[in-house]
């Protein structure tokens, strides 16, 4: 499966944007679908994830409440609305899926075997 991640952009703080991550080869049926960030000279984080036949969704602390995981099956697309962005969340966003994952290691980026290219979220104070 190929992932593509789009909707990033340049923010002001407290702004919204909304990223999407399409699949094509192949679909999310029976997988967790993660978006994780990685901003300069940090490790990659968690973010949030999405079961995608139950859609149960899981967040990192540090988006909870201001950023919410759906998913569209008509377009086979993922989506992470982000509200409330604060400088700290700029970073490289990817989004990720792996149809072999277990809850317990959702969180864990190394889990996952296929990836988007990422696209930059950038806000600014």
């Amino acid at each position: 499966v190929q992932l593509q991640a789009s909707g990033g952009g340049l923010v002001q703080a407290g702004g919204s944007l909304r990223l999407s991550c399409a699949a094509s080869g192949g679909t999310f049926r029976n997988s967790f679908v993660g978006w994780f960030r990685q901003a300069p000279g940090k490790e990659r984080e968690f973010v949030a994830a999405i079961r995608w036949n139950s859609r149960h969704d899981y967040y990192g602390d540090s988006v909870k409440g201001r950023f919410t995981i759906s998913r569209d099956s008509d377009s086979n697309t993922v989506y992470l609305q982000m509200n409330s962005l604060k400088p700290e969340d700029t970073a490289v966003y990817y989004c990720a899926t792996d149809s072999s994952l277990i809850l317990s290691s959702i969180r864990q980026w190394t889990h996952y075997d296929y990836w988007g290219q990422g696209t930059l979220v950038t806000v600014s104070s």
